[in-house]
């Protein structure tokens, strides 16, 4: 008993086989696609949402600056107290940008000096090998 593909010839097996490849990688690409989309609207949206956090969080600090001042001008004069609030921020971001400015200084350049020498390393010994 012959079947249907049997009565085929090879080149026509072989055309369908590629068609059903092009296709299912076709369709692979469209759902990657979607995935992507998906995500990266999920991401996007979870981004807005820090963003709102952060707002929110730096009204809140200024809130509590304003109430560490009034609790300050209940035994100084207020401009004494927010001068002494300005100083403590300044000399807190004072040192919060010497130490990035350090970890930035620390990371130039960007080259991947490890990979870098692990790769001569390995060039070296393939020429070693190859000289033998």
């Amino acid at each position: 008993m012959t079947t249907v593909q049997q009565q085929q010839p090879t080149g026509e097996l072989v055309k369908q086989a590629a068609q059903q490849v092009s296709d299912l990688m076709r369709a692979e690409l469209r759902l990657a696609v979607a995935e992507i989309k998906d995500k990266g609207r999920s991401a996007g949206i979870g981004a807005g949402l820090l963003s709102g956090a952060g707002v929110a969080a730096l009204y809140g600090g200024a809130a509590l600056l304003a109430a560490v001042i009034a609790a300050l001008a209940l035994v100084m004069p207020v401009w004494l107290a927010a001068l002494i609030v300005a100083v403590v921020l300044f000399v807190v971001a004072g040192v919060l940008g010497l130490l990035g400015r350090n970890r930035v200084n620390r990371a130039s350049p960007p080259l991947p000096s490890q990979a870098m020498r692990t790769t001569r390393q390995d060039v070296a010994e393939i020429k070693a090998r190859a000289h033998r």
